[in-house]
């Protein structure tokens, strides 16, 4: 019984304090609407905004490459060389690619030998 009147004790001496630690840690941490959710959500909308600046800048890019190709039949012409690969007639047409290979094409390469 002796540590239920302790428990007891502190409570009635320290009540104030204890009622205020209580709904600092309710509105700073548990509750939905805490500091801390809104701080989270701050966060978010930050990454949320740099995304859509990315997309943005994508779409002017975009929107820019897709002026000139209608403009320029250069351009289209440039696009399907570098893009699809084509060429002339007359031409031969050499793709480097760097070192390193897929998965796929190493087990295609070692099936050959």
């Amino acid at each position: 019984m002796s540590s239920i009147q302790t428990v007891w004790e502190f409570l009635r001496k320290y009540k104030y304090f204890v009622v205020l630690a209580f709904f600092a840690l309710e509105v700073g941490i548990i509750d939905e609407d805490s500091f801390w959710a809104r701080y989270q959500r701050i966060q978010e909308i930050s990454a949320l905004k740099d995304e859509m600046r990315q997309y943005q800048n994508r779409y002017e890019q975009d929107t820019r490459a897709l002026e000139a190709l209608e403009s320029k039949q250069e351009e289209v012409v440039r696009v399907a060389r570098e893009v699809y690969l084509m060429k002339y007639p007359d031409e031969d047409v050499y793709v480097f690619m760097d070192g390193t290979l897929d998965s796929q094409s190493e087990a295609e390469d070692e099936g050959t030998n």
